[in-house]
């Protein structure tokens, strides 16, 4: 049986986090944070964000363990689930699902993240009824040499007793005086320690962070784009968690944290500025152009489905397929959305939404 490398101390860690790069990025991250949140207010429509962000959020975070997909492919196996589509696209599908879900069950128990959220989460993105893991023999190695760099836990009374431990801390009061964003940084890493799962550990501590923070009142809703300075950053990322473990160098691990939530929250905040610039313009453009058709709820699907059909509007609108058809037609005709024809699926494109995603991505890399 493989002995972990780490000993796993109850949270916090005897460290003092009143240091002066700490505080100074602190004070950047709250900021960043509070500006995303008070525009992602703006947005008339919620579920827009949480739909859109959250899909974005899942291919960042997926992306962190090779499962790469494009726009493109991500959009279409949301429109059709039901279709072949791509692995990794229906993978970064169900990662938004947990997150959705873990979102909805925060709401559902007064803002508790428990263990069986957790492990709901966890089976839906495998699609199995697992839970922590029963047996020893995890381990995680270097992906270039294949070398053993960090072993956790492995009797499976000690993972439960540990995540017990980890929950009662994520719930608690404040009692420690600590920041919750430090504290979301402390819960990540002893989450991705424990590696509770026997798979999906890295997706479901990225959703466990949004979630804390939606939990502790600095967002709303859970549209932080953490994932993408976590892609960008991945080796720094895991030579930190290590780090941790084995220098103890908890100041690196909180500061690397701290940038990350004060550098998504920026481009997050962009993503949802033109969002909001976008379903203004496109608000004004409907009215002037096609009175008799516009909608707020015609304007919502068209923000909240980056990719939509005929279905998406009788549900969204309560109207017939032939009065969605005729909506979606005239709203091409008009340059609205792009018509797709791919063989009998037909589907519509806010090809200006998309493009803002893309753009972005790029500006941010």
């Amino acid at each position: 049986m493989l002995k972990p490398t780490y000993n796993i101390q109850p949270l916090p860690p005897g460290v003092d986090f009143d240091t002066v790069p700490i505080l100074k990025a602190l004070a950047r991250a709250n900021r960043a944070l509070a500006e995303l949140k008070g525009r992602a207010a703006t947005i008339p429509n919620q579920s827009i964000l949480i739909d859109t962000l959250a899909l974005q959020e899942a291919k960042a975070s997926s992306e962190i363990e090779n499962i790469v997909t494009t726009q493109d492919d991500l959009f279409q196996a949301d429109l059709f689930p039901e279709g072949p589509g791509s692995a990794a696209a229906k993978e970064v599908a169900l990662y938004r699902d947990a997150l959705k879900l873990g979102y909805d069950r925060l709401r559902e128990t007064d803002g508790l993240i428990t263990n069986s959220t957790l492990i709901a989460m966890f089976q839906l993105l495998k699609q199995h009824d697992g839970g922590f893991r029963q047996t020893p023999g995890t381990a995680l190695k270097n992906e270039a040499s294949g070398e053993i760099v960090f072993v956790p836990p492995q009797d499976a009374h000690e993972i439960i007793s540990l995540m017990g431990d980890l929950e009662h801390y994520i719930n608690a009061e404040n009692g420690d005086g600590l920041d919750p964003l430090i504290r979301m940084a402390l819960i990540h890493h002893q989450f991705e320690s424990i590696h509770p799962f026997p798979d999906g550990n890295g997706r479901l501590g990225r959703i466990l962070n949004v979630l804390y923070l939606a939990r502790t009142g600095l967002l709303d809703i859970p549209v932080l784009y953490l994932s993408r300075h976590i892609t960008q950053n991945k080796d720094t990322y895991y030579r930190l968690l290590q780090a941790v473990r084995a220098e103890n160098a908890w100041e690196d691990w909180v500061l690397f944290m701290l940038e990350a939530v004060a550098e998504t929250s920026g481009a997050t905040l962009r993503l949802v500025e033109g969002i909001r610039q976008q379903m203004s313009d496109t608000k004004a453009q409907l009215r002037a152009e096609l009175p008799k058709l516009y909608s707020q709820d015609l304007l919502n699907n068209l923000f909240r489905h980056p990719y939509t059909r005929i279905d998406y509007v009788v549900q969204d609108l309560g109207v017939s397929r032939q009065t969605a058809a005729k909506y979606l037609d005239e709203l091409a005709d008009k340059g609205f959305v792009e018509k797709i024809q791919a063989g009998r699926n037909n589907y519509f494109i806010n090809a200006k939404l998309v493009a803002l995603f893309l753009d972005v991505a790029v500006s941010d890399s």
